[in-house]
């Protein structure tokens, strides 16, 4: 099984309706300004004429004209531009407004102040889910790309854990600047700055707060002038004003449908839809259709990650299943269920409620795999309702086999 497909590649790098959200470099500036971290003055536009409007507002010498995007590598490609006057920003907007930044397109820039840049440093706080703590990184060589630098140069990044509980106080934010080698006496203008930024972290319930570059100006003070920030969804019951940082209009309106509905649903870019019970079944379903669908032409691919969770009722199964056939890109749906909290006559009731309720609109096979509590009683509901989409395979390879089988031939 080694030429199995990673699941991790074959999900997408951003999603608005699962466990995280990643949030735009303005969005980034607000929570920080929020919590008290120094950032610059920055003004969102959509159109250069918003642009120019953005930088004779601000009213320095110099701005800057930032592709918002959420990936890296904005300035190499061509995203990021300083401008001297209105005019110039407006032209810079204009260039850089829906230019595609590895597959992200630009619908907004910001406009920020410019600053005068003395140092650049990088800092920040991630969960390290393997060791099921927090883990701070520093380094006194901030703007460039922190993968290289951990790479070429890991020496000059420093790694510290951080406790969940005791967070990050004075001595912690000391020990992590002393270890990415800041002397003790530059330490204490950038410690206010470490703890609000831990603060942040904590009171928005993140996953990752990064500043890069976090820099000193001439006159000394510390800025956070380049930040990301990644929220956990699943604290979205304590966090209500998160639901206002996803992003509708560039947001897969799937997605969006899975969320409203409470689903657990990724968009990916296959033929195949999935839904199964539990996130590791529906990732080893993601690994077995890849794999299976190699041998058919056009090498049908998983359409979507969809976990039903696992007590799952009938009615959660039907909206499931209602999405996937909605999606035009999916030719074949794999219903794969391991029957535990979540019994199969559940599932199996729940695949019938949603085909009566799609009635004509249901055009696409649907192969079924059962297995585990009540698995009889769910294949002979099944059985009896007799719907001509239906398909029921034994086994998980089968089945991932049938499914990849039926989406090339209604390619």
């Amino acid at each position: 099984m080694a030429s199995v497909p990673s699941p991790a590649r074959l999900r997408p790098v951003d999603s608005q309706s699962g466990e995280i959200v990643d949030l735009y470099e303005y969005q980034a500036r607000d929570l920080f300004e929020k919590h008290g971290v120094p950032v610059l003055r920055g003004i969102v536009a959509e159109t250069p004429e918003q642009a120019s409007e953005a930088a004779a507002k601000l009213g320095t010498p110099v701005v800057a004209v930032k592709a918002q995007v959420k990936v890296g590598g904005r300035g190499k490609a061509g995203g990021v531009k300083i401008a001297k006057s209105p005019q110039e920003a407006a032209e810079h907007a204009k260039a850089i407004l829906g230019m595609d930044i590895k597959g992200h397109t630009v619908h907004k820039v910001m406009i920020a102040e410019g600053a005068d840049i003395a140092e650049e440093y990088y800092f920040s706080i991630l969960l390290d889910r393997g060791e099921r703590r927090y883990l701070a990184m520093c380094s006194r060589e901030g703007g460039m790309d922190i993968e290289t630098l951990a790479k070429e140069r890991p020496e000059a990044l420093a790694k510290v854990a951080v406790d969940p509980i005791d967070g990050i106080d004075d001595a912690k934010a000391r020990e992590i600047l002393t270890q990415a080698g800041f002397p003790a006496g530059e330490q204490d203008a950038i410690v206010p700055v470490v703890i609000k930024l831990w603060e942040t972290y904590r009171d928005e319930d993140a996953t990752l707060v990064e500043v890069n570059p976090m820099v000193k100006t001439g006159d000394g003070r510390i800025l956070a002038i380049d930040g990301k920030m990644t929220v956990d969804n699943n604290a979205a019951f304590r966090q209500p004003d998160h639901a206002a940082l996803v992003d509708r209009a560039t947001t897969d309106p799937l997605e969006l449908r899975a969320g409203e509905l409470g689903l657990n649903y990724v968009k990916l870019d296959g033929s195949v839809g999935v839904i199964g019970n539990g996130a590791g079944l529906v990732m080893s379903t993601l690994d077995c259709v890849a794999y299976a669908g190699e041998e058919f032409p056009g090498s049908p691919a998983p359409a979507n990650f969809l976990d039903i969770g696992g007590g799952a009722s009938a009615e959660i199964m039907a909206n499931g299943l209602d999405l996937i056939m909605s999606d035009e890109q999916v030719r074949s749906v794999f219903v794969n269920v391991f029957g535990g909290i979540t019994a199969c006559d559940q599932v199996a009731l729940g695949i019938k409620g949603a085909l009566e309720k799609l009635g004509d609109k249901a055009s696409k096979p649907l192969v079924v795999r059962l297995d585990g509590n009540a698995v009889a009683e769910g294949r002979k509901i099944l059985e009896e309702f007799n719907h001509p989409l239906v398909t029921m395979v034994p086994t998980m390879d089968e089945a991932a086999s049938k499914a990849a089988e039926l989406a090339s031939k209604e390619a």
